[in-house]
């Protein structure tokens, strides 16, 4: 592969940033040790924030974008990885500060790879995705903290998106009463048909919190942050916990230490970008034997390359449902 297709964000002397699909060489490619052709990608919220400038997410210009991808070894100097060994990365800064996933050709550390799951394709990990990813580090940190389906119900915010469908899924098979709150009434029945044992409107965790609510769930796992996270906070019952792992919907928290030092509720981080090796290879293990992968496909669409810069629009539009796997092929 003399050259390969790649999109290449740029930013000019007066800041602004452009989007181009060009040719690159091998010359391109940044430091590592393990070059891997790049067979599926996906299109996740943080990559719309990328492409689209909307965030600050790409640090270092010009940068291929691409946060995560699956596909093949075809040189490394690593010893823990071999041409023809089939691989996932998520995160480490891949498609912020290092050429990520968007190209025929990715040259990363071999640290940053997890190996792919026997019995898994490059496309069933890519309609998982780094969402997906995140969605069983949030089920595993609520599950450390004891939060086991008899407790109560679980919340899940964003209900629609990536992270939300795949937690949805994840939750309702391991046996929890699952609430999907959304901001899309028309996505009820694909919420349902994911195993949501109840819907609630958006609207009624957007507005300002109360320092406590009525206790209506065990534990949540939000990606919206913001108002919608204090809410949900506020309204956890004794003990429970919260693992947030988003901010689709603002940075700040705007809550009290109410629902903390009156419930004991937790806060938990779910950081999906630098999170150790162990946490990534029992998350890859525990996707590949608890997830329904019949549910894959409803909750997952399929484009090619040149359908990643439109989908990436549309995706901090709030006009994507589920995942968006990119054949790199097509």
């Amino acid at each position: 592969m003399e050259t390969f297709r790649a999109i290449v964000v740029s930013r000019g002397e007066d800041k602004k940033q452009s989007v181009a699909v060009t040719e690159l060489s091998m010359a391109d490619l940044m430091e590592g040790d393990v070059t891997v052709a790049v067979e599926a990608t996906t299109v996740n919220y943080k990559d719309g924030l990328a492409i689209t400038g909307l965030a600050p997410v790409i640090r270092r210009f010009p940068l291929v974008p691409g946060i995560d991808f699956a596909g093949t070894v075809t040189e490394s100097s690593d010893p823990r990885w071999k041409a023809g060994d089939k691989v996932i990365l998520n995160g480490w800064g891949v498609g912020e500060t290092h050429c990520g996933a968007y190209a025929g050709l990715a040259r990363v550390r071999g640290d940053w790879l997890v190996r792919l799951p026997d019995g898994m394709t490059a496309f069933d990990a890519m309609a998982i995705g780094t969402a997906g990813y995140t969605a069983m580090l949030c089920v595993m940190a609520l599950q450390r903290h004891g939060i086991v389906p008899a407790r109560g119900p679980v919340v899940v915010t964003g209900a629609a998106g990536g992270v939300g469908s795949v937690a949805i899924s994840l939750l309702s098979r391991l046996g929890y009463h699952v609430i999907a709150s959304t901001g899309r009434t028309s996505e009820e029945d694909y919420l349902k048909d994911l195993g949501a044992a109840e819907i609630i409107a958006r609207d009624e965790l957007s507005g300002p919190a109360r320092p406590l609510g009525k206790e209506r769930w065990a534990g949540g796992i939000d990606a919206v942050g913001s108002h919608t996270l204090a809410n949900v906070l506020s309204m956890t019952s004794y003990g429970g916990a919260v693992a947030a792992c988003g901010l689709a919907g603002g940075m700040d928290l705007p809550s009290s230490v109410a629902p903390f030092i009156l419930r004991g509720v937790s806060l938990l981080g779910v950081d999906s970008v630098m999170a150790p090796r162990t946490l990534r290879e029992e998350a890859w293990s525990r996707l590949a034997g608890e997830l329904d992968r019949s549910k894959l496909a409803a909750l997952s669409a399929t484009i090619g390359f040149g359908g990643i810069i439109d989908a990436a629009k549309a995706i901090v539009e709030g006009k994507v449902r589920g995942r968006v796997v990119v054949d790199m092929g097509r």
